[in-house]
């Protein structure tokens, strides 16, 4: 089969690989469509290590094609997606309630991290009667993918916030994941949402899915314009969605006292994050700093796609160029240079 790999830090390319078999417990999918994330960009630029012909991708749909003996409740042909995190829901950390740390500390994150992803023809799933999901029938590939990361990572920031209702949320950065935090905030009942884009394209997406307000951090000071927003007092949740030092203080700094910063940002450059001291109460201020790795998991693809299917939210508006899987490299490299506007490239297998 062909695979879209990381060959060595910086180098990427399709390359022949065996079709992998399933354990017991595993099923292997037939890809039909992928997303591209900035998550892999990060990983081809050595953000997890030196990485040598490593299957690039975690954001994969496709159909049943082999089943593992013990797996049940499958059969081959079915449309089927798996979210990017694939815990095993059986070491100390899943039976504490940390299965994205699944035996160790980002262990839940297996595709393109410690196994091949699903940049390839077929992909292998661990765990499926726990990991895998039907997709319903009304429900297309497309809308389904966003529910593997996007929707998942970014309603998990959400979720992590603490948000009264009808509290004050701050979402920095509207990428797609900010997006889905937007969307996700206005889900779960804040009563005013303010985004933090520059992006003219990206602050109208923001506004389609809840935002209240638009701070543009290239005219004002956006610190200042959210504290004048809440009258001094600060929000209740600050979304960290951008993976940067400037937004995770900001986010700190513009929380209230008793209040959480949600930080779901890929953090892929330096040694440390630092934390502004006076802002942060001298570490007595009573602020909640909150970090996550999507939860992964049937149960919880199964509540994402029911979202979708009841109408409650359409993240296709996110998916803004498509390419078919002999053109991966190029929507990788669009992604890798933030080229045309892109928000997120959809790959269409045969």
């Amino acid at each position: 089969m062909k695979a879209f790999v990381v060959h060595s830090i910086g180098k990427v390319g399709i390359m022949e690989k065996p079709v992998p078999e399933p354990g017991p417990n595993d099923v292997i999918v037939k890809t039909t469509n992928a997303l591209i994330c900035t998550s892999d960009v990060h990983t081809v630029a050595g953000a997890i290590g030196e990485k040598s012909d490593l299957t690039l991708g975690h954001e994969g749909a496709g159909t049943v094609y082999k089943i593992g003996s013990a797996v049940k409740g499958f059969k081959e042909g079915e449309r089927v997606l798996v979210n990017a995190i694939t815990p095993c829901f059986k070491c100390h950390n899943c039976q504490r309630g940390y299965t994205s740390q699944c035996g160790q500390a980002l262990g839940g994150w297996k595709f393109a991290n410690i196994k091949d992803g699903c940049f390839a023809e077929y992909f292998h799933v661990n765990d499926a009667e726990s990991n895998l999901v039907k997709i319903p029938d009304s429900v297309s590939d497309e809308a389904a993918l966003y529910t593997t990361d996007m929707m998942s990572t970014g309603f998990m920031g959400a979720e992590n916030g603490n948000i009264p209702l009808g509290g004050i949320v701050a979402v920095f950065g509207q990428g797609p994941v900010g997006l889905m935090s937007t969307a996700g905030a206005r889900l779960l009942g804040a009563g005013l949402v303010i985004a933090v884009e520059n992006i003219p394209a990206r602050q109208e997406l923001a506004k389609f899915y809840g935002a209240d307000v638009i701070v543009d951090f290239t005219k004002v000071d956006a610190v200042e314009e959210i504290m004048k927003l809440t009258d001094g007092q600060g929000v209740d949740a600050a979304i960290e969605a951008l993976g940067a030092q400037i937004t995770f203080e900001n986010c700190i700094k513009v929380t209230k006292p008793g209040g959480t910063i949600s930080n779901i940002g890929y953090h892929g450059e330096g040694d440390y994050i630092k934390i502004p001291r006076a802002e942060w109460g001298v570490g007595m201020s009573d602020k909640t700093i909150r970090t996550g790795l999507c939860p992964g998991g049937s149960e919880r693809m199964s509540r994402l796609l029911r979202l979708i299917e009841n109408g409650r939210i359409d993240p296709t508006k996110l998916t803004t160029h498509r390419f078919s899987f002999d053109e991966i490299e190029k929507g990788f490299h669009m992604m890798a240079n933030k080229e045309d506007g892109v928000i997120k490239p959809l790959v269409t297998f045969s």
